[in-house]
C-alpha cells in the first residue's frame, strides 16, 4: 500500500482568498475526502472580481492564476490512491486522438529572457527592467512593468509579439452565478464524460441551499444541466464515485431538506432516488468489490450496503469516527469482514471484527482481548496498530499479518506523546513519533518486516496541523524511485531540507543551483547555505506548499523553495531537478503551480495570483525553456484546474469567472494541436540514477528510460518507461543499525548504553532457532548481493535454553480495578525465553490457581471471576528447567457504590470534637477512599474509613461535604452543622403510624423536621430561630430537637442565658408530655410527637390488654409528676434532669430569678418580654390544668449531657 499523501483538489471560498488544498506531501493521516468523495472548487473572492479592467493590458496578467495553499498537479489523484479507497483514485484514461500539425509558437529561452515572460498581454509590448530583482515582483500587484523603468534601466522588449492561441472552448454554467463551490469528476477510462456539481454553501447557516448538476459528454466542450433528472427541488450536497467502476455515481442530498441518495450506473446519464433512514457523514468503498460500501452516520452508527446504496443494513453503533476498515483477501479469514473500533466506556474502546451482514454478538471477533485507547486502531496493509493503557502509560501494540499482538519496541527511553503511521510500503513500517520533550517536531522511525522493532531514521522533522485537523509531517517520497525521500528538519532552530537515497540511512542537504535565473553565480556553501523546499500544505495562499513528481517522469521533481541558511516563506522561487535531487535549477522567481502533461513528458505552469489571467506556460524539456500560450480571449479569474486522469487525452479544464456577475466559466484546453506525432523508441534516452556520482543505490544500479528533450510526441501509457537494474556487491553502506544499536561517528553500529545484547533473540520466543544480530540489518528493499553480505548479516543459531525473563502481567483493560461477579481478563507476556518450553502458573489470590504447559496457549488472556469484594494479590510464574520469573499485581475487586450518607449531630459545641460517620449502600463495596471538606476549603482531608473527627473553633453554620470513591464511581453527601457555646436538646419519638410513611429519603426527613419545628413553635411560643430539628434515618422514626441561644443580644450574663435556655427546655418538655405537639401527615392521619429516651419504644407492653397494678401505679405516678412539673413551670423554678450542652460548666449553679409577666401587661411592657415569658403566657392559655395522659411517656431521668 502506498503511503497516505496529502492530495485533493480542494478549493474553499473565503473572505480573503480562494484556497486550493492540494499537495502530494507524505503525511501521517490524510482524509481529504471520504472514499470516492470529490473535493470542492470554490469561487474567487468577489473583491477581486469587481476590479476595473479598462486598462487591463497595462498589468502583468498574462501568467497569473488564482491558486492558493498546497496546490498540486491533478495527475497526483491517480498516482496517490490508498488501497482502502479513502481518497478517490482517478484511473488513467487514454484518448486515441490524432496529432495535428504544430501551430506557430513563441519560443522563450532561459535564462536571458525569463524575466520578460510576464511583460505581454493582449498583444501589447511592455517594457521591463533588466536589473530589477525579480524576487520582488510578486509583491508589486497591479504595477506595470513599464513603471519599473523609472530607475534608469534600459528597456528589454518581448522576444516575439506573436501570440499563440491554444485550441479551447468556453462554456458558461447559466444560472449558477451565486454558487460558490463545485465538485468535478472526470470519468477517464476511455470516457469523455465530466460531471460537475455546483452549489451555494451558506457559511452563516453551515449548509447547502442551492445546487446544480451538470454533465458533459465531449470532454467539457458543452454541458447539460440535469436538475430535472435529479428532481427540481432536490438539493445535492456531495458527489461520490466508485473507485472500482467510474461509471457508478452516487449523489447525496442535503439532510436538512431530505435524507436520500441518487444512484447512477451509466456515468450520470440517469438516476434512481433512494430514501435513507439515516444521515451519511462519510463513505468507505471496498477496494475490490465495486458495490460494497460502508456508511458512517452522524449518530456514530455504521451501515453497510452490498448493492451500491440501494439497501442498507446496520453493522454496529457507537463506532469511533474514521476507525473502520475493510478486510483484505489473503490476510483476513473472510473477504466480507470489517475491522472497527467501538466505544465501550468513557476513555476506553474495543477492537472488534464483524462479518459483513451479521455483526451479532456471537459473530463478533475480538483480535485483542482487552480494551484499547480511543481512536487508536489503524489497519493498514499487513499491520494492525492499537494503543493499550498499561500502568498509567500508553503502550503501542502491533499485529503482523493478523497474528497475535505484541508491544512495539522503540528505543528504551523514547516515550511517545503521539505516534503516526506514515507508510507501510515494502513490508516495512515508517512511523513519526513525537517524543516527550518535543512540541512542533517528530522523529522518524523505521521497523523491520513485522513492524515490531523500530530504529531511528531522522530526528526533529517539522510537523504542522493539516486542513482537516490531522498531523502533517514534512516528509515527501519521490514518485517512481524507491528509497528517495525529502524531509524538513529542525537544526538549531532553523528548518533545513534534507534528502536521502537509501530510505533514511543517510541524509544530506540539497545543493543550491549554481546560477540563478539571470545566469548569475549563486554563492551558497554548505552547511551554511543550501536549497530548502516547502513540503507541506500551507494555509496562506501566497506561501508554497507545492511539490510534485511523477512515476512516468523519473528523476523530475518540481517544488517551491528558497536558497539560504533556512527555509522561509519570503522570496520563494520554483526549482526543478531532472536527476532526482542531485542538481537543481531555478525555473521561476515567483510562485507557480506546475502540472505534468502527456504522461509526464511535458510541463504546464500557471502563476499564483488573485488577478485574472489569459496565459499558461508549457515546457518540453523538463522546465529548462518555456513557451507561452493563451487559452482564452478574455481574462479569467481562475478558481481551479482539472486535468484528465492519467494525462492521456491532453485535455485540461480551467474553472473560473469573468467577473463578479458572471456564471461559472469552464474553459476546455486541448493540447493535442501542439504535439506532432506519437512517441517511438527513438524518442527515449536512458538515464541512470546516482547519488553525487555513486550509482549503487539500495544495492542496485538503476537505469530509467526518459523522453528526449524537446521531443514533442504523445506518450502512450506505460510506453518506454521501463527500468533496468543490476545488483551491486554489498558494502557497509547497504546496512542500517539494528534495534538497540546506534551509529557512531565512524559509521559503525554499537550497542546503545541501555541495550544489553543477549545471547538469544526475541525470535526464540516462538521458534527453535534465531538470527543472532551483528548490530546491523539490511534494509528490506535493498537488493545488494555477496560482497560484505555475510560479514554484516545476522547468523542463524539454535535457541539455547534460558531462564525466563521479562514476564509481564496486567489486565486487559489496563486498570487494577475489577467489578464483582464480572469476567477479568489477565494478559501474560514473556519478553525473553522460549515460550514453547516455558510453563506459566497464574494465582488469582482467592484460592484459585491455574497452570498452562506453555505461554503460547494463553495469548488471548486468562479469564477469572471474583465472587467477593476485596483486594487480591494476583501473581504469575513462568518457569522452565533453568529457573523462573515472577510478577505480581494487586487487584481491587469492587461493586457499584450507589449512595453515601453522612451522619453527625446537627448542632455542636465550639472547641469540642464532633464525630462524623458515613453509611454506604451497599455496605460492602471494596476499598473506599473518603474525601472530606470542612467550611468549603479547597483542599480535602483523606481517610480510608467512613469516620472523621473535627473540631469547630468558631460559632455559626458550617458546611461539611464528604465524597466516597470506589473505582471510577464517586458519590457525595453534605450537611450543615450549627456551632454554639451551649444548647439544650431532647430526643423525640413519634406515633407508630409515621413509620409506615417513612421512605428513607433525606428530603422526607427534612420536611418532617420542618413540620415538627412549626408545631413546636405554635404550641410553646419558642422563637423559631432558637429551634433546630434533626430527623434520624432508619426505623423507628426518631429525631432530636435543639434549643439554641437567641441570636439577639439581650445583655444578660452568661449564666442567665444558660438558665434561660434550660427553662425553655422545660417548657418544651411539658408541651411534649401533654401531647400538645402533633401534626397532620395527610387527611385522617394525625402524628403525635413526644419526648423519649434514646429509644422511642413504649415503656409499657401495649400488647397486654389487662392493666396490672404496676401499670396503674406508674400511671398515677406520672400524673402526679406532671402536676409537679406544671407547678414548677408556673413559678419558674429550676430542677435538674435536662439535656444540657455547654462549652464549660460553672463551678456553682447560679440562682435565677426570672421576671413574671402577667397577661394583662401593657404593650410597652410586652415588648420587653423574654422568650420564656411568652412561653408561660401561651402555655397558660392553652393547657392550664391539663396533665399528661399517656402511660408510655416518661420524663428523662438521665443526667444532663455535658460537653
Amino acid at each position: 500500500m502506498a503511503p497516505r499523501f496529502a492530495f485533493c483538489l480542494f478549493l474553499i471560498f473565503s473572505s480573503e482568498w480562494t484556497r486550493v488544498f492540494s499537495s502530494p506531501t507524505c503525511t501521517s493521516d490524510v482524509r481529504c475526502s471520504p472514499s470516492g468523495h470529490l473535493a470542492h472548487i470554490s469561487a474567487t473572492p468577489r473583491e477581486f472580481l469587481g476590479q476595473d479592467l479598462t486598462h487591463f493590458g497595462e498589468i502583468p496578467v498574462g501568467d497569473f492564476v488564482g491558486y492558493t495553499e498546497g496546490e498540486a498537479s491533478p495527475e497526483v489523484t491517480a498516482a496517490l490512491a490508498e488501497s482502502s479507497a479513502k481518497v478517490e483514485p482517478q484511473a488513467a484514461w487514454q484518448e486515441d486522438a490524432c496529432c495535428l500539425q504544430e501551430e506557430e509558437q513563441t519560443k522563450l529561452s532561459l535564462p536571458d529572457d525569463r524575466n520578460d515572460l510576464d511583460s505581454e498581454e493582449n498583444g501589447d509590448d511592455v517594457d521591463s527592467t533588466a536589473d530589477e530583482d525579480p524576487r520582488r515582483r510578486s509583491a508589486r500587484g497591479a504595477e506595470t512593468w513599464a513603471d519599473l523603468g523609472d530607475d534608469g534601466a534600459h528597456e528589454v522588449p518581448y522576444a516575439d509579439s506573436v501570440e499563440v492561441q491554444l485550441a479551447s472552448s468556453t462554456f458558461a454554467l447559466a444560472g449558477d452565478t451565486a454558487h460558490n463551490q463545485a465538485m468535478v469528476h472526470w470519468s477517464g477510462q476511455n470516457s469523455s464524460v465530466i460531471l460537475m456539481l455546483t452549489k451555494y454553501y451558506d457559511f452563516s447557516s453551515g449548509r447547502v441551499t442551492e445546487s446544480s448538476l451538470w454533465r458533459s459528454t465531449d470532454y467539457g466542450s458543452t454541458y447539460e444541466k440535469l436538475n430535472e433528472k435529479a428532481g427540481p427541488k432536490t438539493i445535492l450536497s456531495y458527489l461520490y464515485v466508485s473507485p472500482n467502476n467510474k461509471r457508478k455515481i452516487m449523489l447525496l442530498t442535503d439532510p436538512e431538506v431530505e435524507s436520500s441518495l441518487l444512484i447512477s450506473l451509466d456515468e450520470g446519464a440517469s438516476y434512481q432516488k433512494h430514501s435513507l433512514a439515516f444521515d451519511i457523514l462519510s463513505l468507505l468503498f471496498h477496494p475490490e468489490q465495486e458495490d460494497w460500501i460502508l456508511a458512517y452516520s452522524h449518530d456514530q452508527k455504521l451501515y453497510v450496503s452490498v448493492e451500491f446504496g440501494r439497501r442498507w443494513q446496520l453493522v454496529h453503533d457507537n463506532v469511533v469516527p474514521n476507525r473502520f476498515y475493510w478486510s483484505r483477501l489473503g490476510l483476513d479469514k473472510e473477504q466480507g469482514m470489517i475491522h472497527l473500533e467501538i466505544n465501550v466506556s468513557e476513555g476506553r474502546s474495543q477492537y472488534i471484527t464483524c462479518k459483513l451482514q451479521n455483526c451479532s454478538e456471537g459473530n463478533k471477533g475480538k483480535p485483542f482481548p482487552g480494551l484499547i485507547i480511543p481512536n487508536s486502531l489503524v489497519v493498514q496493509d499487513e499491520y494492525v496498530f492499537i494503543q493499550v493503557p498499561t500502568g498509567g502509560r500508553s503502550v503501542h501494540y502491533v499485529s503482523y499479518r493478523r497474528n497475535s499482538f505484541y508491544p512495539v519496541k522503540l528505543p528504551k527511553y523514547t516515550l511517545p506523546k503521539d505516534l503516526q503511521i506514515i507508510s507501510t510500503d515494502d513490508n516495512q513500517v515508517v512511523a513519526a513519533i513525537q517524543d516527550w520533550h518535543q512540541n512542533d517536531s517528530y522523529n522518524l522511525y523505521m521497523s523491520e518486516s513485522r513492524g515490531l522493532f523500530f530504529t531511528l531514521m531522522l530526528e526533529d522533522v517539522v510537523s504542522s496541523g493539516g486542513p482537516e485537523g490531522n498531523i502533517m509531517i514534512d516528509l515527501y517520497e519521490v514518485a517512481g524511485i524507491k528509497g528517495v525521500f525529502l524531509s524538513n528538519k529542525v537544526v538549531e532552530n532553523q528548518v533545513k531540507t534534507y534528502i536521502t537515497y537509501n530510505k533514511g540511512r543517510d541524509w544530506r542537504l540539497l545543493q543550491a543551483p549554481a546560477t540563478d535565473l539571470q545566469g548569475k553565480r549563486v554563492d551558497c556553501e554548505q552547511p551554511y547555505c543550501s536549497l530548502h523546499l516547502h513540503l507541506h500544505v500551507s494555509e496562506n495562499p501566497y506561501t508554497s506548499g507545492n511539490i510534485v513528481s511523477k512515476e512516468t517522469a523519473p528523476g523530475v521533481i518540481i517544488a517551491s523553495g528558497v536558497v539560504g541558511p533556512e527555509l522561509t516563506t519570503t522570496n520563494v522561487s520554483i526549482f526543478i531537478t531532472s536527476d532526482a535531487g542531485n542538481t537543481w535549477r531555478e525555473a521561476f522567481q515567483e510562485e507557480y503551480s506546475v502540472f505534468f502533461l502527456n504522461q509526464g513528458g511535458s510541463l504546464v505552469a500557471i502563476r499564483h495570483t488573485p488577478l485574472p489571467i489569459r496565459h499558461i506556460w508549457l515546457s518540453f524539456d523538463e522546465g529548462r525553456n518555456w513557451d507561452k500560450f493563451s487559452f482564452t480571449s478574455s481574462p479569467l479569474y481562475v478558481d481551479g484546474v482539472l486535468g484528465e486522469p492519467g494525462e492521456d487525452t491532453l485535455i485540461m479544464t480551467i474553472f473560473g469567472h469573468f467577473s463578479h456577475r458572471s456564471e461559472w466559466q469552464l474553459v476546455k484546453i486541448d493540447f493535442r494541436s501542439i504535439f506532432q506525432r506519437r512517441c517511438t523508441s527513438e524518442d527515449y534516452t536512458p538515464w541512470q540514477l546516482d547519488n553525487e556520482g555513486e550509482v549503487c543505490i539500495m544495492g542496485m544500479k538503476r537505469i530509467f528510460q526518459k523522453l528526449r528533450v524537446n521531443a514533442r510526441c504523445v506518450k502512450a501509457r506505460e510506453q518506454y518507461i521501463s527500468q533496468m537494474s543490476e545488483s551491486c556487491p554489498c558494502t557497509e553502506a547497504d546496512f542500517e543499525c539494528d534495534y538497540g544499536f546506534e551509529r557512531q561517528v565512524d559509521g559503525s553500529c554499537s550497542p546503545a548504553f541501555w541495550f544489553v545484547p543477549s545471547a538469544t533473540s526475541r525470535d526464540c520466543i516462538t521458534g527453535e532457532s534465531f538470527l543472532n544480530s551483528t548490530g546491523y540489518r539490511r534494509a528490506l528493499s535493498n537488493n545488494c548481493t555477496e560482497g560484505t553480505l555475510l560479514k554484516y548479516s545476522p547468523r542463524r543459531q539454535k535457541c539455547p535454553r534460558q531462564v525466563p525473563r521479562g514476564l509481564q502481567l496486567f489486565t486487559s483493560e489496563g486498570v487494577l480495578v475489577a467489578a464483582l461477579n464480572k469476567n477479568v481478563t489477565f494478559l501474560v507476556f514473556l519478553e525473553e525465553g522460549l515460550s514453547s518450553t516455558t510453563s506459566v502458573t497464574v494465582d488469582f489470590g482467592d484460592g484459585t490457581t491455574i497452570s498452562y504447559v506453555n505461554i503460547s496457549s494463553i495469548e488471548d488472556g486468562v479469564k477469572h471471576v471474583y465472587g467477593k469484594v476485596g483486594i487480591y494479590q494476583v501473581s504469575a510464574i513462568a518457569s522452565n528447567v533453568l529457573g523462573f520469573d515472577r510478577v505480581t499485581l494487586y487487584l481491587h475487586v469492587t461493586c457499584q457504590l450507589e449512595q453515601v450518607q453522612l451522619s453527625a449531630p446537627s448542632v455542636a459545641i465550639k472547641n469540642k470534637a464532633v464525630n462524623f460517620t458515613t453509611t454506604l449502600r451497599p455496605a460492602n463495596v471494596g476499598t473506599v477512599t473518603y474525601y472530606w471538606w470542612f467550611d468549603n476549603k479547597t483542599e480535602p482531608l483523606l481517610s480510608l474509613d467512613g469516620g472523621m473527627s473535627f473540631t469547630f473553633t468558631r460559632e455559626g453554620s458550617h458546611v461539611v461535604t464528604v465524597q466516597a470513591s470506589v473505582g471510577n464511581t464517586v458519590h457525595q453527601d453534605h450537611m450543615t452543622v450549627a456551632v454554639y457555646d451551649y444548647f439544650q436538646s431532647h430526643i423525640l419519638a413519634f406515633s407508630s403510624n409515621l413509620d409506615d410513611a417513612n421512605p428513607s429519603l433525606s428530603e422526607w426527613r427534612t420536611d418532617i423536621g420542618r413540620v415538627v419545628k412549626r408545631s413546636v413553635v405554635q404550641v410553646t411560643g419558642i422563637s423559631e430561630d432558637q429551634l433546630l430539628v434533626n430527623v434520624f434515618p432508619g426505623l423507628p422514626t426518631t429525631a432530636e430537637i435543639f434549643i439554641v441561644p437567641e441570636r439577639r443580644n439581650r445583655g444578660d450574663a452568661r449564666g442567665e442565658k444558660r438558665q434561660h435556655l434550660e427553662q425553655l427546655s422545660q417548657v418544651l418538655l411539658s408541651a411534649l408530655n401533654q401531647d400538645l405537639v402533633q401534626f397532620t401527615l395527610k387527611a385522617g392521619v394525625q402524628v403525635n410527637v413526644y419526648a423519649s429516651r434514646l429509644s422511642p419504644a413504649p415503656l409499657v407492653d401495649s400488647s397486654d390488654s389487662s392493666h396490672s397494678s404496676t401499670a396503674i401505679i406508674m400511671l398515677v405516678s406520672v400524673a402526679l409528676m406532671g402536676l409537679v412539673v406544671f407547678a414548677i413551670y408556673k413559678f419558674k423554678r429550676k430542677i435538674p434532669g435536662l439535656n444540657t450542652y455547654t462549652a464549660e460548666q460553672p463551678d456553682k449553679e447560679q440562682e435565677v430569678v426570672p421576671t413574671v409577666t402577667s397577661v394583662a401587661d401593657t404593650k410597652a411592657e410586652a415588648d420587653k418580654m423574654t422568650s420564656l415569658d411568652r412561653v408561660d403566657v401561651q402555655l397558660d392559655s392553652k393547657s392550664r390544668g391539663y396533665l399528661p395522659s399517656r402511660a408510655d411517656v416518661k420524663l428523662p431521668d438521665e443526667p444532663p449531657h455535658v460537653f
